[in-house]
């Protein structure tokens, strides 16, 4: 099955709702593509990876395994999931000179899909929770505190609002640990007691890695922690490297060639009963700068809002009260063709962020605004340095939301 654009759509499966229901969900923008939970995306590894290892876990009415990881991993008792930050697929598949290693991985279900918005928190939650961004309720990069008047930066988040109740819901790690298997996080010491690991992670134990050399040593070290284990490692370089040089900058080739080499590592000190899968939390790209606009050059659009949140590809807009239909006009109005502006309940209703909680429904905008092409909604005066950044993400094009799902096995699993 293709996306609007033409391309092959992350997973292959039609646009359905989640677990399992029939019914079709209104057409996108072209260009634009829907997450299909329960089927083929980010929230679908960690419980097929905890079925796999005879630890079930609990999704609501999500399918369990729907990518068929307990066939894929059948007879190993230890797996490592190992996620590249920004390594998406598009990007793997243009370059397999610099990434012979990643290129040469088996792929058991093709492509998957990031979840909305396309970003970080989102993704790292929706793994660590098996979960669409509806239900565990971290909805973007940046988003309001209901109520508070203020926003929360969820990669600069400690312990305000509690990690606990702003993502109440059980993790992977929290179900698959109470099953007897040994769980354990590996990633930079700087996160390790952050409200993003503790929403995210919280039931496994965190290991610091302080380089990617570190980094496979200590999943290898963390998969012999039982008889039966879990190992999730995070990577970040790629990623930052992206923002601030360009996917097409020399450097950017450069660190993907160390991930190769990462990868690389991983596979060949595998025990013998292990399997690795690689992963992303989303794709991005190179943002010129005849497709950004300054959202604080247009005085109009910020007639009547309260607060705006987001990213540049992915724009929340809280309103004054009674100002909701007004900020919408306008945003529609002079952001026409370089997004998708729809209000909050159609965008809920769109099923892009999954089933979506009321407990959690006022942390998306008013106004919801999701870059199309290549556009970024960005904000020079509000947020200088990321307003200078070379490449984004965050919206919905397949480009930003094909992720790859890699596989190697260990030699006795053949």
């Amino acid at each position: 099955m293709t996306s609007p654009d033409g391309r092959p759509r992350p997973g292959g499966r039609p646009e359905r709702a989640e677990g399992g229901g029939a019914g079709v969900f209104p057409p996108l923008p072209a260009g634009l593509v829907r997450p299909v939970y329960g089927t083929a995306t980010l929230a679908d590894v960690l419980p097929g990876v905890s079925a796999a290892l005879g630890a079930p876990v609990r999704r609501t009415d999500l399918p369990i395994d729907p990518l068929g990881l307990t066939d894929a991993l059948a007879g190993a008792r230890r797996v490592a999931v190992l996620l590249v930050d920004g390594l998406g697929a598009d990007l793997v598949r243009a370059h397999p000179d610099l990434a012979p290693v990643l290129n040469a991985l088996a792929s058991p279900v093709g492509d998957l899909s990031a979840p909305c918005p396309s970003t970080t928190p989102v993704s790292l939650t929706t793994l660590g929770t098996g979960l669409p961004p509806g239900s565990h309720g971290v909805l973007g990069f940046v988003t309001d505190v209901p109520g508070e008047d203020r926003t929360l930066n969820h990669v600069q988040w400690t312990d305000d609002p509690d990690p606990l109740q702003w993502q109440a819901q059980p993790t992977v790690f929290e179900q698959t640990a109470a099953a007897g298997v040994a769980c354990t996080v590996v990633g930079p010491h700087a996160f390790a007691r952050s409200g993003l690991t503790r929403a995210a992670y919280r039931g496994a134990d965190y290991t610091s890695a302080v380089s990617a050399g570190d980094l496979a040593a200590m999943v290898h070290r963390s998969l012999a922690a039982g008889p039966r284990s879990l190992v999730y490692g995070y990577h970040a370089d790629l990623d930052l490297t992206g923002h601030v040089r360009g996917v097409d900058s020399p450097s950017w080739r450069n660190q993907l060639g160390v991930v190769d080499r990462l990868v690389e590592q991983l596979v060949t000190g595998l025990p013998d009963d292990a399997a690795l899968l690689v992963t992303a939390d989303h794709g991005m790209l190179d943002v010129p700068e005849h497709t950004r606009l300054d959202l604080d050059a247009v005085p109009e659009l910020w007639e009547g809002v309260r607060v705006m949140a987001g990213e540049p590809r992915a724009r929340y807009v809280h309103a004054e009260p009674g100002a909701a239909a007004d900020v919408l006009a306008t945003w529609q109005g002079v952001l026409a063709h370089r997004a998708w502006v729809v209000g909050r309940d159609e965008a809920i209703a769109s099923g892009v962020f999954g089933s979506v909680g009321s407990a959690v429904a006022d942390r998306i905008g008013d106004v919801v605004a999701l870059a199309r092409g290549s556009w970024a909604l960005t904000a020079t005066r509000q947020e200088p340095f990321p307003s200078t950044l070379a490449a984004y993400h965050g919206s919905l094009t397949t480009t930003e939301l094909a992720i790859p799902l890699l596989l190697a096995r260990g030699t006795a699993l053949g």
